[in-house]
């Protein structure tokens, strides 16, 4: 049988439990921030440059003028470069609750068109943001939550570099083999793949066997990523092969990504371009142009900061015990087109 519509007052009233939590959980976000001085912003979401992110697809608009000129728009897959402008323009600690658009995208955790909370203060360092993090997870959930099976305490976190994942989870020394494949499969004990580059591998390895094992008695800080895959995040002073980046995992799911942010904006540069190369190499250009007003603003200073960009539906699926996003979700996409 084919499921309900959406607006079908019994779909609704099935969803209804789970979206009163949303609200409960909406209200003690912003109760939060605003007892931590924080400001909330709202940035614009049809931008001229969605971002540069290798794997992320956007979804294209455009602008009609009074005067009937058109400009090439794209709805923005996150609020990041936006609020990086106003931590320049002095805003100081910032967070939004952001729709966001990411094309391709439908399965029980993902939806194209979902909600963000992004957060960023100025000054703080890795340990204050993971700190802060956790202390918002115990402000916001119950002691104990589960989603989709798992149950994760949250009154203890763990902590644990990706060096230290991959000798746990596959014994293999991740940072020594860093840009040869060969060597990761054999140190992994994996089957290098036709075509597959360190990348491809690292990432197959990654959700094949690290992070299922991420998230489940209690949240996981996965940090210091290899700096090849922390585009927008400063390198560790102490390992320049390691950037200062985490993601953090609760009930088995990726929850949030987080940054010390990358304030060099000739680095940032070359990031940028390395990335549009290698989108390209992959997917075919990227149709927009580089963000040339956001390096602007970089060079024009930027503030030493932290940031994180934390799925707020995938939270809610959290706070209410829902298995699938589209139970939190007001007007969902048709679950029919979701594998």
């Amino acid at each position: 049988m084919a499921p309900l519509p959406n607006w079908h007052p019994e779909s609704l009233t099935a969803r209804l439990p789970f979206l009163r939590r949303r609200n409960l959980l909406l209200a003690a976000t912003r109760a939060f921030f605003a007892a931590r001085g924080y400001t909330e912003v709202e940035t614009p979401y049809a931008v001229t440059a969605p971002g540069e992110e290798v794997h992320l697809a956007a979804f294209a608009t455009e602008r009609i003028g009074p005067d009937g000129a058109r400009t090439p728009l794209w709805l923005h897959t996150s609020p990041e470069f936006a609020m990086k402008r106003l931590l320049v323009a002095g805003a100081g600690p910032i967070f939004q609750i952001a729709r966001v658009w990411r094309n391709g995208e439908g399965s029980a955790r993902h939806a194209a068109e979902f909600t963000m909370l992004e957060w960023y203060r100025p000054g703080a360092s890795m340990d204050e943001l993971i700190a802060e993090t956790a202390a918002f997870l115990r402000a916001v959930l119950p002691p104990v939550v589960t989603s989709q099976g798992v149950t994760t305490a949250l009154h203890t976190v763990e902590r644990l570099t990706l060096a230290e994942a991959f000798a746990r989870h596959m014994c293999a020394d991740l940072l020594a083999t860093a840009g040869d494949a060969a060597a990761l499969a054999a140190a992994a004990g994996a089957r290098l793949r036709a075509g597959e580059t360190w990348e491809d591998l690292f990432f197959r390895l990654l959700l094949a066997h690290v992070e299922p094992h991420l998230g489940q008695a209690h949240p996981t800080f996965l940090t210091h990523w290899p700096a090849a895959q922390a585009a927008l995040a400063r390198r560790d002073p102490a390992d320049p092969r390691v950037a200062e980046r985490f993601e953090l995992f609760v009930c088995g799911m990726e929850l949030a990504n987080a940054f010390v942010e990358l304030t060099d904006a000739a680095e940032q540069r070359a990031r940028f371009l390395e990335d549009r190369a290698r989108r390209q190499a992959l997917y075919g250009a990227a149709g927009w142009p580089l963000d040339e007003d956001f390096l602007a603003a970089m060079s024009h200073g930027m503030p030493p900061a932290a940031g994180i960009a934390l799925g707020f539906d995938r939270l809610a699926m959290i706070a209410s015990g829902a298995d699938r996003v589209d139970q939190v979700q007001w007007l969902p996409e048709a679950r029919e087109a979701r594998p």
